[in-house]
């Protein structure tokens, strides 16, 4: 098994700019540290005035225990920290498990965690500000960000120069999700009705290949759910490939996805059946650590199979990122809205924000 799995794991942020935690014990095999980070940006809109946000604010604690034999124990915690609405929550539930990883017979977790299929998906995702936001169409319940109550295997195989190989699996049992909806002519963002559906077993499986700075990813993503009293299934197929490290000189990225029942559709509320979904991301940073970079998204499908195809969603977006220090990362981005559905006003919008590592 690939060593880098349980670092990684335990690092709080696989993916993105970095990854920083603070250890504040080490010994006899047990280890214990907390990170996360805090952000804050000015926002803005062509249809909302400039305010104060954040952006994925959180923090977590993590803990190892060398177990004998090769065998690693970790656990996680991560909360989702609210602190510009005074009175609110907050803390929130982001993740939560404990791992279980051997160098050779690999790794498996149970509980709320990143799942295998992100781990292709996860390409694109690296920007601080704008990217991939179709993957997060109710990806607790789907598995295709963080995954609720999710258990998963992976393992990974190196071959010296021939590359690396790689695979996951992920299994998440019965799930029930209700979800506020929202009227898109009210501006006052007042909940009009609220939607459950029940969600059966899901399960998903991934490979991945990787050699000289290239890597290639497949993720399949199953499992039915009954809403209304009607039982349909969700299910995606989605490749991935990127070559390079995203903040260190070129880095190329693109995902595609052919998804049923996964996206969600132009009106709140609504799923498109079939859908296709893709990603581009190209980035190049300089020597000064200035991160400089591109994306546009694209989610088109049918709300009802041989129905009108309509755009869900179309953007491109311009961003820098800039490490003041290891810790300190400024970042801005404008994001352009290219959607032009009939009926649905273009939204620009732009952001100009800094993060801190813990």
């Amino acid at each position: 098994m690939n060593k880098k799995l349980l670092a990684l794991a335990i690092s709080g942020a696989v993916f993105g700019t970095q990854a920083v935690a603070v250890e504040l014990y080490n010994e006899d095999g047990t280890t214990f540290s907390v990170g996360g980070h805090v952000s804050v940006n000015v926002n803005g809109s062509e249809k909302d005035d400039a305010s104060v946000g954040t952006n994925s604010p959180r923090i977590n604690f993590n803990a190892t225990q060398e177990l004998g034999n090769g065998f690693t124990a970790d656990a996680k915690g991560e909360w989702a920290l609210n602190y510009l609405d005074g009175g609110d929550d907050t803390f929130t539930t982001r993740l939560g498990y404990v791992g279980l990883t051997h160098e050779e017979f690999g790794r498996a977790v149970a509980g709320t965690q990143w799942s295998p299929y992100y781990d292709v998906a996860a390409a694109t995702d690296m920007p601080i500000a704008f990217a991939n936001d179709f993957l997060y169409d109710n990806h607790g319940a789907l598995g295709t960000g963080r995954a609720d109550k999710m258990v998963s295997y992976r393992n990974a195989f190196q071959f010296g120069d021939a590359g690396e190989f790689s695979f996951g699996l992920g299994w998440q049992g019965d799930n029930t999700v209700t979800t506020d909806i929202y009227d898109d002519t009210d501006v006052n963002d007042i909940v009009h009705s609220r939607q459950t559906v029940d969600y059966g077993d899901r399960i998903q499986a991934t490979l991945g290949y990787s050699i000289a700075g290239v890597k290639l990813g497949y993720a399949f993503n199953t499992g039915d759910f009954t809403e209304g009293g009607v039982s349909k299934t969700a299910e995606s197929h989605l490749v991935s490939a990127a070559y390079g490290s995203y903040g260190s000189g070129l880095y190329l990225a693109g995902i595609y996805g052919f998804n049923e029942n996964m996206n969600a559709g132009l009106v709140s509320g609504t799923t498109l059946e079939e859908s296709n979904a893709y990603e581009l991301l190209a980035a190049y940073a300089l020597a000064n650590s200035l991160n400089l970079s591109v994306n546009y998204e694209v989610v088109e499908g049918e709300v009802l199979k041989g129905g009108t195809t309509t755009t869900a969603r179309e953007e491109l977006a311009l961003q820098a990122e800039y490490n003041f220090t290891s810790n300190f990362v400024g970042y801005t981005g404008y994001q352009f809205d290219l959607n032009d559905e009939t009926g649905y006003k273009s939204d620009d919008k732009w952001t100009l924000g800094a993060r801190y590592y813990l």
